[in-house]
């Protein structure tokens, strides 16, 4: 197909063929016979935005999941009422996301039983890394004699022994190729190669568009329970030797002092990643850029838990939380990510967090890592397997674009979602406003 009038960020106005990949930029092409046009009238053509970490079987579930977190549910007696209410699933669970300990303080299976009715609930807490399952729940998974009813999402010994849902990702797609998303990044630490490629094949036969790219099997998740130095020198030792890169799951600091220790001791690899580092004090600065790991991390949590972090994280510490500026001006590699479902899927609303770091209740939280818009939305134009080498609007290029309804200026104004016009993946128009 042929875009006419599509302003680069550069600001050159040009018209763009593009199939499986860019064929040719410049002014005033010639239409080809039965060629697609869309006339862009000066509004911007980007590439495809990347997502460069979703959990895309849990956004699929979460569509169908009762929210019993803020800020929907906020204390005891709300979360009582949502459970209550909820109707099991087809498959005879209540299943609910998004818990977070301001509700009722932490959960295990007496109280979730004292809570829930007498059927499997299980219940996933904010952070995507804990599962409370009440009595009914552990007996469904064998696990009738469990303590406490909490277990660890990686944990494949009870989650194996859930019935698999149909995945639904049709609906997940859709809204992502209406942000412009392009490619995703599935960071899920528990895929196995038949996941891997019941996704895949879900992209090939066109129910989820988006290109895919997978970190798992060298995806950890840490506990600060956990936390092995050693174990996890070896881990990643042995997914180099093997010629791969490793992510590592880092929100405390705790967890990012440890993996900083483990690449110490083991080595670093060109693609290694720590994902989130959500606490990150400032003496870690310089072992980032001395390892030469890329972070990829999520502001949205800023404008989505911030006020949250104001009031439960001393103000002293405040300033070590998703930081970005600080990183990029240290000379750390950072890219964007949503974080979906765990954090709203919508990258411009990261990319508006980045900017301006704008609490719900209008608090601002980080003011010295705001970065400027441009970065921000560069952020999210890199390769999956290279997520801060930025991909642009040129031949040879793939044929996945963003174009937006306004020129640079005003749409770097704006980052926002309404921008976009249309989403092309293959040089096929998948989205199209109105």
């Amino acid at each position: 197909m042929l875009i006419r009038r599509g302003t680069r960020l550069d600001g050159a106005v040009l018209d763009v063929r593009v199939g499986a990949q860019i064929s040719q930029v410049g002014k005033d092409l010639t239409p080809l016979p039965g060629e697609e046009v869309y006339d862009l009238a000066g509004g911007t053509v980007i590439p495809g935005l990347h997502d460069h970490h979703v959990h895309l079987r849990s956004a699929a579930a979460a569509e169908t999941s009762l929210p019993v977190g803020p800020p929907q549910v906020r204390d005891r007696d709300a979360l009582a009422g949502a459970l209550a209410t909820a109707q099991p699933g087809d498959d005879g669970w209540i299943r609910a996301i998004g818990y977070h300990d301001s509700v009722a303080g932490p959960l295990d299976r007496t109280t979730l039983d004292a809570l829930a009715p007498a059927v499997p609930v299980r219940i996933q807490h904010r952070s995507g890394v804990l599962w409370i399952l009440n009595s009914a729940g552990l007996a469904r998974v064998g696990l009738a004699d469990h303590p406490d009813g909490r277990l660890r999402s990686a944990d494949s010994d009870w989650s194996g022994a859930l019935e698999r849902r149909d995945l639904g990702l049709a609906d997940v797609g859709r809204r992502l190729s209406s942000y412009g998303v392009t490619g995703i990044t599935d960071a899920t630490p528990d895929l196995d190669v038949g996941d891997i490629v019941q996704l895949t094949e879900l992209h090939r036969h066109g129910e989820l568009r988006q290109r895919l790219h997978f970190l798992s099997p060298g995806k950890r998740i840490l506990h600060d329970d956990n936390l092995d130095l050693d174990e996890l020198a070896h881990w990643i030792a042995e997914r180099h030797r093997c010629g791969g890169p490793v992510a590592i799951h880092c929100v405390t600091a705790a967890q990012l002092l440890v993996t900083i220790a483990a690449l110490q001791q083991a080595g670093a690899h060109p693609r290694d990643r720590i994902e989130h580092a959500a606490d990150t004090p400032s003496d870690c600065l310089d072992d980032l850029v001395d390892l030469g790991v890329t972070v990829v991390t999520q502001p949205n949590f800023v404008a989505e838990r911030g006020d949250q972090y104001l009031a439960e994280i001393p103000a002293g510490e405040h300033h070590q939380l998703w930081r970005v500026a600080s990183l990029l001006l240290a000379g750390v590699p950072v890219a964007l990510s949503t974080d979906m479902p765990f954090g709203h899927a919508d990258p411009w609303a990261a990319m508006r967090a980045a900017v301006h770091r704008i609490t719900a209740s209008g608090a601002v939280l980080g003011a010295d890592e705001c970065i400027p818009e441009r970065r921000a939305l560069m952020m999210f134009l890199g390769w999956p397997e290279h997520p801060t080498r930025v991909r642009t609007v040129e031949p040879g290029q793939p044929g996945d674009l963003c174009l937006l309804t306004a020129p640079p200026e005003a749409a770097l104004a704006e980052l926002d979602a309404d921008l976009v016009a249309a989403t092309i993946i293959g040089g096929e128009i998948v989205y199209a406003a109105g």
